[in-house]
């Protein structure tokens, strides 16, 4: 499916359900009459109760109306929760049809997980606008959001299990790409900031749960014996006091003692639950409809099915936890709450059921928030292939060693502008690419890099076919200075160097990605520190690209032919100058400043 059909395709569902909504805007209108009208007529009915003699049918016409109105209220109610579902829903199919438009501010740019010192996230433009994560962020919770940015910036490596990790990651990501509607129904659950879901404060509140120091007094069998023996003699009572001559004012005073009993031994126990309580009411609700989407849909890849293995058994405890916050907020009710107590003990059986729910699930709760953040990232992963079917599925290849085979590689992020080109490159190989300013180097350099970390994450490629081993990623294309911190740009590159060579050390088969080195010093001495650290780099177990503009860097072919090859970005020079953005072997002839420059002072 091409791009102009896929947006065509959500516009179309989006208007699909923008009908649906409207449908049922107008419904709430006669909701909304039905309501009203019900209403007065029982009241009307009561007064005409209290003016009519022998007016008995009026009350059950008025008990008649407000089962009416009860019923309707009902009915309003499910139709408003439906007016949102599909409000937001509608929102997410027009905001993938945006994004196919090039438009990605409906999404987070994950700017905030930025590192400068990470190994290649900077330079390969992983997050902030219009950046890799920014394109594949369809995340609905801050875990999710953080599980994303872990699977772009820490890629498997050169280890043993990695192939497997990342077949294993991919499996799940294909399956959830054709569960099309299940899809965006998850995302939908973001739309909205009342809906997004706050991992870290989930996990914070829990930590105050596990916390809260309440008496185990409780959970006892004699405990139950006594609060159940208490209430049924208050019943018992009670009922003597009616139909025997027993004083009324035994179950009076024993509902007296119920209730202060119960707010002496519960109220405080109650009052540290509802402070943590507080911090959950959105995140329960948004975590309990993402569940339920998880465990009511069908998953069999391995890693698809242990998250939904692990998400049903925190279905039954968020919901549990969702009651017991909804009985704590209802205990505002003064009035309520008192006869609650009185007639039934409730604080009691309350802090109970709190303590049983503790006891069983707080334990779990990190590990199924981790569950819940690792769908929400596959989601995001899913969208992202599902929206790009030109993408091709690389071939992971199981060897130790560095293997980088593409043909016709492209930029993800220049969609139909981009360019293809190859590039084959193996264990302890370097190629040094020289061209003019603007021809593409860098554009290649990030290219070859982030498609690499697309294969990693276990997505398709850009490029007719791909085969890669499992290395490590390191890149140095965007070093700054910091005055703050008293750093020049050539400090700064000599602190990225260093960074770089412990990092080969510490990584064998590093695949590394630079652009211009020691472009801070002079001609002379840049050519010369240059040369030195790419000899020093050979004999290192590692690879890379190198790009230049120094083109006596290209003697190093000579030196070392099975160590470094030539690659160009040539142009041509006419009236004007052309740019095939075409790599080819050897050292680039034409260079453009001088030229541009000319042209500039004689406009």
């Amino acid at each position: 499916m091409k791009s102009a059909s896929l947006k065509a395709a959500y516009l179309r569902q989006a208007a699909e359900l923008s009908t649906q909504l409207a449908s049922l805007k107008h419904k709430n209108r006669y909701f909304v009459a039905g309501e009203i009208a019900s209403f007065l007529a029982m009241l009307t009915f009561l007064t005409l109760a209290t003016t009519l003699h022998n007016a008995t049918w009026t009350l059950w016409i008025a008990l008649a109306c407000l089962v009416i109105y009860v019923l309707i209220r009902r009915m309003d109610v499910r139709n408003e929760s439906a007016i949102t579902a599909i409000g937001k829903l509608c929102q997410a199919y027009e905001d993938e049809a945006r994004f196919l438009e090039g438009d990605f501010s409906p999404f987070d740019d994950g700017s905030h997980h930025a590192d400068a010192h990470h190994p290649f996230a900077l330079d390969l433009d992983i997050f902030g606008p219009s950046s890799l994560f920014h394109r594949l962020n369809r995340t609905v919770s801050s875990g999710g959001s953080n599980a994303l940015a872990q699977a772009l910036t820490a890629l498997p490596g050169a280890t043993a299990e990695a192939k497997a990790q990342v077949e294993s990651k991919r499996e799940a990501i294909n399956e959830l790409v054709d569960k099309y509607t299940w899809r965006m129904h998850f995302i939908a659950q973001g739309k909205g900031q009342a809906n997004s879901i706050n991992s870290a404060q989930l996990t914070q509140a829990m930590a105050n749960a596990s916390a809260i120091s309440i008496p185990r007094f409780a959970l006892s069998p004699l405990s139950l014996c006594l609060a159940c023996a208490s209430i049924v003699g208050f019943w018992v009572t009670a009922l003597l006091a009616i139909f025997t001559p027993l004083s009324a004012n035994i179950p009076i005073w024993w509902a007296i003692i119920n209730f202060f009993a119960a707010m002496l031994l519960c109220s405080n126990s109650l009052r540290a639950v509802s402070k943590t309580a507080n911090l959950l009411h959105t995140e329960l609700t948004a975590c309990v409809q993402l569940i339920s989407l998880i465990t009511a849909e069908e998953l069999q890849a391995a890693q698809n099915k242990q998250i939904k293995t692990e998400m049903e058994g925190a279905l039954q405890a968020f919901k549990q936890l969702e009651q017991i916050i909804g009985s704590l907020d209802r205990r505002s009710n003064v009035l309520g709450l008192m006869f609650a107590n009185a007639l039934f003990l409730s604080d009691f059986f309350l802090v109970r059921k709190f303590l049983k729910w503790q006891d069983s699930n707080l334990q779990h709760f990190s590990l199924w928030v981790e569950n819940l953040s690792a769908m929400d990232a596959l989601v995001s992963l899913a969208t992202f292939k599902y929206n790009h079917p030109e993408a091709v599925e690389p071939q992971i290849e199981d060897t130790p060693h560095i293997l980088y085979h593409a043909s016709n590689l492209r930029h993800p992020f220049l969609s139909t502008k981009a360019v293809g080109n190859n590039l084959h490159i193996e264990q302890g190989q370097y190629h040094i690419v020289t061209g003019a300013n603007m021809a593409g180097k860098s554009t290649f350099l990030r290219c070859v890099g982030v498609n690499y970390v697309l294969a990693m994450v276990g997505l398709p490629v850009f490029a007719s076919e791909m085969r890669i081993s499992c290395f490590w990623l390191f890149s140095s294309m965007r070093t700054t200075d910091d005055l703050t911190q008293g750093i020049s740009y050539f400090n700064a590159e000599l602190i990225r160097l260093e960074q770089l060579i412990n990092y080969c050390h510490n990584n064998p088969n590093t695949f590394i990605i630079l652009d211009e080195i020691l472009k801070g010093t002079n001609s002379l001495d840049k050519l010369n520190g240059s040369r030195l650290f790419l000899q020093t780099m050979a004999k290192l177990p590692a690879s890379g690209i190198v790009a230049t503009h120094d083109l006596e860097l290209s003697k190093l072919e000579d030196e070392a032919p099975t160590r470094f090859a030539n690659y160009c970005f040539e142009i041509e020079l006419g009236n004007d100058v052309t740019y095939s953005y075409r790599i080819t072997p050897g050292v680039a002839k034409n260079q453009n400043a001088t030229f541009l420059l000319k042209k500039i002072l004689n406009h």
